[in-house]
C-alpha cells in the first residue's frame, strides 16, 4: 500500500491508497507522529511507498520521514517548491516561500479543471489562491480560520468562556447571539462566509465569469452553500501530491 501524508503544523491528515493508486483503504487525522505510526501499524501488514508535503521545519520533517522510514522500511517522498509544475507556474517573487500546501492544491484543482479557479483551503487558517486559464497563478490570501479566531477572542477576552457543547449548539442558527457562544461563533462563522463571498467575487473580477471555485478543509462545510456550483474536495493537497511525487 502507499501512504499519504499531509503534515501541518498541529495535526497531520494520512490516507492509504491500493497498489495501483485506484482506491483509499482508509485515512484520518492525527495529532503527533507516534500516533500516525501506531494507526498506519493497525491499518496496513506493508507498504510499498510514502508521500508527504509537510509545512513543518526542516528538521521537524526530517524527523517524521526519520520515524516512518525505520517504522516500515520504506522511503520516504517529500514533495519540494518548484517554479512550474503540471501546466501550474508559481506566482509568488520568491518561489519557496509559498506554503507547500497552498502550492499543491493549486496545482490539483488546475488538474482537475484545467480552466481558471479559485481555490480557498478553510483549515486552521484560511487561504485562498487565483490560477489563471493559461495555469498562471496570480497569488492569494491567507487570514485567520474559525478555529484561530475563537482561540483569540477566549485567549486575550477575559469574559469569553464558553465549552464546546454550546460552540455546537451556537452553529444551529446564525440569529444574532444571546449569550457569549453564540455571538462568538456565529461571529466567526459569518466573517468567514463573507471572505469566501468576496475572495469569489475578486475571482470574477480578476479572471473573468468562467471560472471554478474549489473549496477544500475541514471547514469547507460551513461555506459551501455560499457559492452556486462550488466543488468541495476534502483530498484537493493529496491529487498535488500524486503529480508533485509520482510512484510507478
Amino acid at each position: 500500500m502507499i501512504l499519504e501524508l499531509d503534515c501541518g503544523n498541529t495535526f497531520i491528515k494520512w490516507r492509504l491508497l491500493s497498489d495501483d493508486q485506484s482506491t483509499s483503504s482508509a485515512g484520518g487525522v492525527v495529532d503527533s507522529d507516534q500516533a500516525l505510526i501506531d494507526v498506519v501499524r493497525e491499518q496496513v501488514v506493508r507498504l510499498r511507498a510514502c508521500r508527504l508535503v509537510s509545512v513543518r521545519s526542516d528538521e521537524e520533517t526530517a524527523q517524521l520521514i526519520s520515524q516512518l522510514e525505520q517504522a516500515f522500511a520504506v522511503v520516504c517522498r517529500s514533495a519540494r517548491s518548484a517554479v512550474a509544475l503540471s501546466g501550474v507556474r508559481n506566482g509568488y517573487e520568491e518561489f519557496g516561500r509559498l506554503g507547500l500546501d497552498r502550492w499543491l492544491a493549486v496545482v490539483g484543482a488546475y488538474q482537475l479543471s484545467r480552466k481558471a479557479a479559485l481555490v480557498i483551503d478553510l483549515g486552521t487558517a484560511v487561504t485562498s489562491d487565483f490560477v489563471a486559464a493559461d495555469g498562471e497563478h496570480l497569488g492569494g490570501f491567507i487570514c485567520p480560520g474559525v478555529p484561530l479566531m475563537r482561540t483569540q477572542l477566549r485567549t486575550h477576552t477575559r469574559r469569553t468562556r464558553y465549552d464546546r457543547d454550546e460552540a455546537a449548539r451556537a452553529f444551529e442558527s446564525l440569529a444574532p447571539g444571546r449569550a457569549t457562544a453564540e455571538a462568538v461563533e456565529r461571529g466567526c462563522l459569518l466573517m468567514l462566509r463573507g471572505f469566501v463571498s468576496s475572495q469569489a467575487s475578486m475571482a470574477a473580477e480578476l479572471l473573468g465569469s468562467d471560472i471554478e471555485v474549489f473549496l477544500t478543509g475541514g471547514d469547507a462545510p460551513l461555506v459551501m452553500d455560499v457559492i452556486p456550483g462550488v466543488r468541495v474536495v476534502p483530498d484537493l493537497v493529496f491529487i498535488g501530491l500524486a503529480i508533485a511525487c509520482p510512484i510507478n
